[in-house]
């Protein structure tokens, strides 16, 4: 091996103060073990590692595992899913390549490969992902991958033909419930996944392609409708707050995490006609200051914002002290109440949110904004609320 290979196992990123190694993803443990598969048929023997060159141009290696020469031309082996320091459902999982080889009477030396899923890999049911309706969950990038194993393990050992290939993981639809898989209408199993090959731990980019996803299986979903409504919140909080109340119940929703500019933007280019923003106070704050990603590492302006706010609308000196030493949003908002201006402030707050996303949309899709919080229940929302509320209602109801 050469020196200068960058192994992904062996490297890290840094998140805030901590150093986090990286992984392999499921489509390079897939084309890994198709090429000591492929390798084993050739040569009658599993090398004790295998790797390639990955798409970011690293290298994935990996111990190959349960190795079996099954027949003529057949062979079959494993690699272990390491997904480094992510907290990746499929850490771990074995993922299985079957590897059949047709040889051609032509020696030009071409490969044909057919990549399938098998036990445990799931299967499309719904327009709008990678895959067709019908096939196996392998994105285009990982059979790529696969595809380009082979052949390089082929053309290595002058062989011609064709190349059948069967990706499985026994543990993969105990695992798949655990993903977003059922939400997203594959079945079965697990997705073959990567756009880079490496696992990035905790990557922000995985986040926002995952978001996308799943938006654009909601915009196939309604394409044939002329009312195309979604709901944008970030998290646990805002789909336990939708759950109280009936008239939100059959409105598709996205969980955003701390991106909702990435959200506000994939609506856009999707194509949706009504977006309703729901969102605890913590974070759709931010909003009114313009701050699209909600992560405190990249911007927390919270009691800054609400301080600000409660200053334009003619809070005391000592009260905007008060409400700036707050930990809180909660807190600030209990000294709101004792200065009986807080629906005056709020009110401001999501004004400043709605001209911030206004700007941002540029009148693509027409969209509610309410802001709650635990403790005091809805805070504010915008006039425009209840009225597309009603629309997708009347909407609904009319199909």
């Amino acid at each position: 091996m050469c020196d200068s290979e960058l192994i992904a196992t062996e490297q890290y990123i840094t998140s805030g103060t901590k150093k986090l190694r990286c992984g392999i993803t499921t489509g390079s443990c897939a084309a890994i073990a198709s090429m000591a598969a492929t390798e084993a048929i050739l040569t009658q023997k599993f090398p004790e590692y295998g790797k390639i060159t990955t798409p970011k141009g690293w290298v994935a290696k990996a111990e190959i595992l349960d190795a079996k020469i099954t027949g003529h031309l057949t062979a079959s082996c494993a690699v272990q899913k390491d997904a480094g320091d992510d907290p990746d459902a499929t850490d771990g999982i074995l993922v299985y390549a079957s590897v059949r080889l047709e040889a051609s009477s032509e020696a030009n030396g071409s490969v044909c490969v057919d990549v399938q899923g098998g036990e445990g890999i799931g299967v499309v049911t719904k327009p709008g992902l990678d895959q067709p309706v019908g096939n196996a969950a392998i994105n285009s990038v990982p059979r790529i991958m696969i595809a380009e194993a082979v052949e390089k393990s082929c053309r290595s050992h002058s062989f011609s033909g064709k190349a059948f290939v069967v990706i499985s993981a026994p543990a993969g639809e105990k695992i798949a419930a655990n993903t977003f898989n059922p939400i997203l209408g594959i079945k079965g199993g697990i997705s073959v996944l990567g756009t880079s090959g490496v696992v990035e731990p905790m990557s922000e980019t995985a986040l926002v392609e995952a978001m996308e996803v799943e938006i654009k299986v909601i915009a196939e979903s309604l394409r044939e409708k002329s009312i195309r409504p979604v709901i944008v919140t970030p998290g646990n909080y805002g789909s336990d707050f939708i759950k109280k109340y009936p008239e939100l119940a059959d409105i598709p929703e996205i969980k955003c995490s701390n991106f909702i500019g990435a959200a506000i933007d994939f609506a856009v280019l999707y194509g949706f006609t009504h977006v309703l923003f729901i969102g605890h106070a913590g974070k759709f704050v931010k909003v009114a200051g313009g701050i699209m990603n909600t992560h405190s590492h990249v911007a927390d302006c919270r009691v800054e914002l609400i301080a600000s706010h409660a200053a334009l609308c003619g809070a005391e000196q000592f009260d905007i002290a008060r409400i700036f030493d707050c930990a809180t949003v909660d807190a600030a908002l209990s000294i709101l109440d004792e200065t009986g201006i807080r629906d005056v402030v709020i009110k401001s707050l999501v004004k400043a949110a709605q001209r911030k996303i206004s700007q941002r949309i540029h009148g693509a899709f027409k969209f509610g904004f309410l802001m709650f919080s635990n403790e005091y229940g809805i805070l504010g929302k915008n006039r425009e609320f209840d009225e597309i509320v009603r629309q997708i209602t009347v909407a609904d109801s009319s199909l």
